[in-house]
């Protein structure tokens, strides 16, 4: 988790706190961003244990059709899974949801610290305000965060539930991914932006001729 926390945002205090968190409750707590289609089986696993199993909630409506354009965070309790969140992306502010912890990891710190990833994820990206839908009861939650429910607006219901609209603003971070991070540190993998990615490796090689890359024209007779 320390390692993980530390390679979206730089953040050592943020990192040790999560440390504390797992040491109170003896469990190692690991979170990673989901890459591969192992990572995304134990996502979509997950909540439909939680969702679909606890909550009723149809498949169709756990399973919305924003999957494969969003990104996922995995966490980890002793090895193994336990509990995901969702993040997507809008113009001017992002949305975390889907936040499913398993029935036997809900005493352990994973639910905040997968905000807590969450959170610091999106700022590195550039993002300065998180909205949220909060189901009733857990409002306090994300009210840890600095999340506070958006003034105006009525709490309303989907699949079952009663949501309040949520929303953090946060103060911009000095090392946040830009255009003037460089061609190679925008071409490395989702939240693993400090370190050298597998395309930084392949400089090492000569530039191919333009003409062995070129598809020739076919002549019409």
């Amino acid at each position: 988790m320390k390692k993980l926390v530390r390679t979206i945002n730089g953040n050592e205090a943020t990192a040790a706190s999560a440390d504390r968190s797992a040491r109170r409750n003896n469990r190692r707590v690991e979170i990673r961003v989901a890459r591969t289609l192992d990572d995304l089986l134990m996502v979509f696993t997950i909540r439909a244990a939680v969702y679909m199993a606890e909550q009723g909630c149809p498949f169709a409506e756990e399973f919305d059709g924003n999957d494969h354009c969003a990104n996922h965070f995995l966490g980890f309790v002793d090895g193994e899974p336990a509990g995901c969140l969702r993040a997507r992306f809008f113009g001017s502010f992002a949305k975390l949801e889907r936040l499913a912890v398993r029935k036997d990891y809900r005493r352990s710190s994973l639910a905040f610290d997968l905000v807590r990833t969450g959170i610091d994820f999106c700022r590195r990206k550039g993002f300065n305000r998180i909205y949220g839908h909060s189901r009733e009861g857990l409002e306090a939650l994300w009210a840890r965060f600095g999340a506070k429910p958006m003034p105006n607006r009525e709490q309303f219901v989907f699949s079952d539930y009663r949501y309040t609209e949520m929303v953090l603003d946060l103060d911009p971070i000095p090392d946040r991914i830009s255009l003037e991070c460089g061609p190679m540190e925008l071409l490395r993998p989702e939240g693993d932006w400090d370190r050298p990615g597998v395309l930084e490796l392949s400089t090492a090689r000569m530039a191919r001729e333009p003409s062995t890359n070129c598809v020739r024209r076919r002549l019409r007779y």
